[in-house]
C-alpha cells in the first residue's frame, strides 16, 4: 500500500512532465524560467490581448461609509503572458494571475493558468 505523499509526489512529478514538455523558452514563464510569482492573486476576464502580455478586467465592490452603500468598480490590469500558453488564451477568457516582480512599467501580473474559455459562460 503507498503511502499519501507517494501519490502526491507522482502527481508533481506527471504535472512537471508534461509542463516541461511544452517546450517554453521564455525567461519570463513561471513554469519554465526564472521568474517567481507571489503575492496576490487575482481572476479576471482578458479584454485584449498583446504580442506578450494581456489586459484583463474585473468588478469589486467598494463600500462607500458616507452613503452606507456599495459601488461598483472596475480594476485593469495587465499581466505578462508565457509563449507556453499563448495558444490557449483568447479574448473573452476567464484566467488567473498573480504577482511577480515588476517586469516593465505597467506589468506587475503574470497570467498562471486559464479557468475558463469564452463560450463556457
Amino acid at each position: 500500500m503507498k503511502k499519501k505523499t507517494d501519490k502526491k509526489n507522482e502527481k508533481k512529478e506527471l504535472e512537471e512532465k508534461e509542463l516541461a514538455g511544452a517546450g517554453c523558452n521564455d525567461k519570463k514563464c513561471p513554469n519554465h524560467g526564472n521568474l517567481k510569482a507571489r503575492g496576490r492573486i487575482f481572476e479576471g476576464r482578458v479584454t485584449k490581448k498583446f504580442k506578450n502580455r494581456v489586459l484583463i478586467e474585473f468588478e469589486r465592490m467598494i463600500y462607500v461609509k458616507k452613503y452606507e452603500r456599495y459601488y461598483r468598480s472596475k480594476t485593469k490590469i495587465h499581466a505578462h503572458l508565457p509563449t507556453c500558453i499563448e495558444n490557449q488564451i483568447q479574448i473573452g477568457d476567464l484566467i488567473k494571475i498573480q504577482e511577480c516582480r515588476p517586469l516593465s512599467k505597467i506589468i506587475h501580473f503574470v497570467v498562471i493558468k486559464k479557468i475558463k474559455s469564452a463560450g463556457e459562460r
